[in-house]
């Protein structure tokens, strides 16, 4: 076992007198705490909330009676593009040893490997200035990535790992056995976590907040911003403006990488965002692996159908009743190849000739992914149509000129169709939990829809509400997979959204903006 003086920190640690809250909904299935009341007022710099303790509430359950409210990010008077990356596998991740913001641990070969596919994943990407933890690890991968372009890293203290205090150099079991019910609630309560007097989760979501007024107001539009897992959830949820409860829902794999889109607002004030992606990661998020550091073996793969034939200029691209164009074929190809070690339980689509196409796609490959030999079984894979994932009378009701290509587009829709399609989506998501439902183990739900349909699914699994649409991105071709790490009646967890690392070269560049040059 290490000596306590592991656990000395390198780095000041900041008391937080004020948590940072901006908070929109609760994650799915998260119980309400009971001891707590929320008062939730719309303003113009997103929401307001005001925690009440309930009577008499317990000398424990003081410091969560605090009154907080949501602050906006500094306005931008230009669009910025933020990519965060997760450095590589270190010496500590490979032990499993709690690594917090200590920083005896450095990247291993593996994490070296990773940080360099990193750097080959965003080559062509001209970033402007690059943001770093101080932390060896992070630092080292930076560097990496960073490669020979000619601008000095910037190390920021407040981009290091969650503080954790008395844990960090220990092994997990060693955590387990020395702090028992403490160690329990960092593994299922960690927004309520507390250790050695302070709450780590809810300091790191407002030093995440302090990260973005320095971020974002940096004259840079195109930036790189390399550090570690938690720090990174908590930089992407108080983004997008989601809650401490969120913490472990929206996974930072080793060198995984998530972008985030930053426009001025028209009414000025806190810039409109979008997560144009999430966890875009070195290897495959489909492989078998622990989702918020638990095993799972239940998911939902969301995939975005292919790209439809040429239509009327002016129409939606990804309108579905027009079979797949060459590209499309090609993207639903490609998602068949990358699904091909899954063993695919079921695959659902909507009645639309794009989801169609690309679900029988999906599903000839997986039929035929144990047939090497002349003894071969081909593997039975149920194939059915669901109404319920069938948005396009919906969509044809939006005035709003067709922007899908464009992240937040869904920002553009009347509040009517808005509220339509967020319905429709409530029921698909209890759909696609009720497959999940019918297994055991070892359940993978393949779900093919329009863009339009899985972003809100995504809303809906995280409990949010029709404000949301905008948050969130996908391309043609792309997936996003849902883990249930807690089975079907427990809350999803995001591994990544919006990966198309498997569709090559036809693949959208992960940090080129989708937006016109002039708009970037």
């Amino acid at each position: 076992m290490l000596s306590t003086a592991l656990t000395s920190h390198l780095f000041p640690l900041h008391k937080t007198n004020e948590f940072f809250h901006r908070r929109r909904g609760r994650p799915c299935r998260q119980p309400i705490d009971r001891h707590l009341r929320a008062d939730v007022v719309k303003s113009s710099s997103g929401l307001q909330e005001i925690k009440k303790p309930a009577a008499a509430p317990s000398d424990e359950r003081k410091e969560l009676s605090t009154t907080w409210e949501s602050t906006g990010l500094p306005p931008v008077t230009a669009a910025k593009r933020v990519v965060l990356v997760r450095h590589g596998q270190s010496t500590w991740n490979a032990e499993g040893r709690i690594q917090g913001s200590s920083d005896f641990s450095v990247l291993t070969q593996k994490g070296e490997s990773q940080a360099e596919t990193s750097r080959q994943m965003l080559l062509d990407d001209s970033f402007d200035i690059c943001f770093s933890s101080p932390l060896a690890r992070s630092k080292r991968t930076a560097e990496i990535i960073w490669d020979s372009r000619k601008k000095e890293i910037i190390t920021d203290s407040n981009l290091r790992e969650i503080d954790l205090y008395s844990f960090q150099g220990l092994l997990k079991n060693e955590g387990k056995a020395k702090y028992g019910a403490a160690y329990r609630q960092w593994q299922i309560d960690a927004p309520n976590f507390n250790i050695d007097g302070h709450y780590p989760v809810r300091e790191l979501w407002s030093r995440a907040r302090n990260c973005w007024a320095k971020i974002l107001t940096h004259e840079s539009r195109s930036i790189l911003v390399v550090a570690h897992n938690a720090v990174n959830q908590a930089l992407v949820a108080t983004a997008i403006g989601l809650s401490t409860e969120y913490f472990r829902v929206l996974l930072q794999s080793n060198c995984g990488v998530s972008v985030l889109d930053f426009t001025p607002n028209p009414e000025g004030g806190s810039p409109e965002i979008c997560l144009n992606r999430l966890n875009q990661t070195p290897s495959p998020p489909v492989s078998a692996g622990s989702a918020g550091g638990r095993k799972t073996s239940m998911r939902i793969i969301l995939v975005t159908h292919g790209l439809p034939q040429s239509g009327v200029q002016g129409e939606d691209p990804f309108s579905t009743d027009r079979p797949l164009n060459m590209l499309g074929i090609i993207q639903a190809q490609k998602t068949a190849e990358l699904l091909l070690d899954v063993k695919v339980s079921t695959i659902v689509s909507s009645s639309a000739i794009t989801s169609v196409e690309t679900a029988k796609a999906i599903s000839k490959v997986q039929e035929a992914a144990d047939c090497l030999g002349a003894d071969c079984v081909p593997r039975y894979v149920e194939m059915k149509q669901i109404p319920d994932l069938d948005v396009e009378n919906i969509l044809n009701q939006t005035r709003q000129e067709s922007t899908t290509l464009q992240p937040g587009w869904l920002r553009g829709f009347e509040d009517d169709v808005a509220r339509a399609l967020w319905d429709q989506s409530g029921v698909a998501w209890k759909s696609l939990v009720d497959e999940v439902s019918k297994g055991s183990e070892n359940v993978n739900v393949v779900a093919v829809g329009h863009p339009a349909l899985n972003i809100a699914i995504m809303g809906h699994c995280l409990n949010l509400s029709k404000e949301w649409l905008g948050s969130f991105h996908l391309d043609a071709g792309s997936i996003t997979v849902v883990d249930f790490p807690d089975g079907p009646t427990g809350r999803g967890v995001l591994r990544c959204i919006n990966y198309t690392a498997h569709l090559g070269r036809w693949s959208i560049p992960i940090t080129r903006s989708t937006l016109d040059d002039e708009d970037f």
